[in-house]
């Protein structure tokens, strides 16, 4: 299984650690290449993007499994922050369709506030309903307990990978 880890900063390196401990791949998203050296001790590869142009990471979801949306802790802009969980993040799930992503999975906590949180979960929901892609709400406190959001993102990636339960008939 491969990630694309967007936003997260340090949380989304140590979930990148923990993915590939487990063997698999981590692609984490840097504005620029001063994170490089840390994204790739962490055994992740580094994509240089950033989700304010969804075009940097259209090529990055090339062979993914699950996108990871971890924007919850964005800050500087509010109308580039309010994109990020409305018009980017519409963009971005758009260019899921017809790739090899299973799932997404949305940060919905942090202090970008309750009114953006709950626009992106509505972008995840009309994703679900107009193109069938299934995903994971992230509810942990980003800024709270590491490993209780780490536990929380692991569990929401299973998930995922699991896919639907079908009950035999």
């Amino acid at each position: 299984m491969r990630a694309l880890i967007v936003g997260g900063g340090c949380r989304g390196l140590d979930l990148a650690r923990a993915l590939v401990a487990e063997g698999h791949a981590a692609r984490c998203v840097s504005r620029s290449e001063d994170r490089r050296a840390a994204i790739e001790a962490a055994g992740g590869e580094c994509w240089i993007g950033t989700p304010d142009v969804i075009g940097t990471l259209r090529y990055a979801l090339e062979n993914v499994t699950l996108l990871l949306w971890l924007l919850g802790t964005a800050s500087g802009d509010e109308e580039k922050v309010a994109a990020l969980h409305g018009s980017r993040l519409r963009m971005m799930l758009e260019k899921t369709t017809d790739t090899t992503v299973r799932g997404v999975i949305y940060e919905a906590a942090g202090p970008v506030g309750e009114s953006l949180i709950e626009s992106g979960v509505a972008e995840m929901e009309l994703a679900r309903e107009t193109n069938q892609i299934p995903f994971a709400l992230l509810r942990a406190d980003p800024l709270g307990v590491r490993d209780h959001w780490l536990a929380e993102a692991q569990q929401a990636i299973g998930g995922l990978l699991a896919g639907p339960r079908r009950s035999a008939k």
